[in-house]
């Protein structure tokens, strides 16, 4: 853990200013894969001397630069339509898969310890269950002893990807949800008790100082920080926990190619062993890029991710593409790039 924060610590001046020295590669966007993203530009760095500047500013900001033209890539959790790439002459491919997890702030629980289904926690991000005691609550934890606390949802304030696939899954599982709020980088939060945090980061320091808190955040973040968080209730009806392993199951029977873009769901994804909020985080870039020498380093550094990052992932438990994705990555989709 130390070592980890070590790293974020220093890379940060490098990845996230946007005021730091320029690098030979720029990329903004999603807060998401920011700590898998740190990792792999620090080795890339030593390996082959080129830097990265990265700015973890959120999905919707990503692809504000990127259609700015001020970055070399964007990285976005909430896949861009077909129809908007096509618009906007890009190209958009998978780079790492994680997922995201439900914690929360109630002392007296270790991490896991307390299950929750889909639509018990869309309740609870409606507002409709208030404290902690709720009979629902109650009922999915038998023997515990549940605090009479109200229940503070915490979200992103910013466009965030991590919130788009969040409610998406909150979509997928309850018709209330889908009615009332739906699904979006950024929506109008229906708890009175919600309060907003910029970033993965904000969330999680939000839910760490919030008392009977719950909010969502990507898995590296809850280890970072060492967070409670809830089990979940799978579409096979099995109670998970968080980890490359169930992400990876989640991923196993995505049809990538069916989707343009690759914008590829696995929320709610079949399986005994699925995490129900597996999502991907996708790399946006133009197929006439101005700055044709900063693409091709910018691909230079995510083949040599796809290629020797995998540990590297793994160790912050994302999940990384199977060779033979990245492989049809390079033909089908960077072939449409000019070098």
């Amino acid at each position: 853990m130390l070592k980890f924060k070590s790293l974020l610590a220093a890379v940060g001046m490098t990845l996230v200013a946007a005021t730091a020295m320029a690098a030979d590669i720029t990329g903004a966007g999603a807060t998401f894969p920011f700590p898998v993203y740190a990792k792999w530009a620090e080795a890339y760095k030593a390996a082959t001397g080129t830097g990265m500047n990265y700015q973890s500013i959120g999905s919707s900001g990503g692809i504000r630069q990127i259609r700015a033209k001020t970055v070399t890539f964007g990285a976005t959790d909430a896949p861009v339509s077909g129809a908007d790439l096509d618009k906007d002459g890009m190209v958009q491919f998978p780079m790492i898969i994680g997922g995201t997890v439900p914690v929360i702030n109630l002392d007296g629980f270790k991490p896991g310890e307390l299950r929750v289904t889909g639509p018990v926690m869309a309740e609870m991000f409606l507002g409709k269950i208030s404290r902690w005691n709720d009979a629902k609550l109650a009922a999915l934890n038998p023997g515990k002893n549940l605090p009479n606390e109200i229940i503070t949802v915490v979200h992103r304030a910013d466009g965030s990807g991590t919130t788009f696939n969040w409610t998406d899954y909150l979509t997928a599982i309850s018709k209330d949800w889908a009615d009332t709020v739906g699904k979006g980088a950024a929506v109008k939060w229906p708890a009175p008790t919600s309060v907003g945090g910029k970033g993965n980061e904000g969330v999680a320091a939000n839910v760490n100082r919030i008392k009977g808190s719950i909010g969502y955040v990507e898995y590296a973040y809850v280890k970072k920080n060492n967070m409670n968080f809830l089990q979940i209730q799978n579409a096979n009806g099995k109670y998970v926990s968080p980890d490359d392993l169930t992400f990876a199951a989640a991923a196993a029977g995505a049809d990538w190619f069916s989707v343009p873009g690759m914008g590829v769901s696995m929320v709610n994804a079949k399986g005994d062993n699925s995490w129900p909020v597996s999502t991907a985080s996708f790399i946006l870039m133009y197929k006439a890029p101005a700055d044709k020498a900063g693409s091709n380093e910018a691909l230079k550094f995510f083949d040599w991710s796809f290629k020797n990052g995998k540990k590297m992932a793994a160790d912050l438990d994302y999940v990384p593409l199977p060779d033979s994705l990245t492989d049809q990555i390079r033909s089908r989709v960077w072939s449409q790039i000019q070098k």
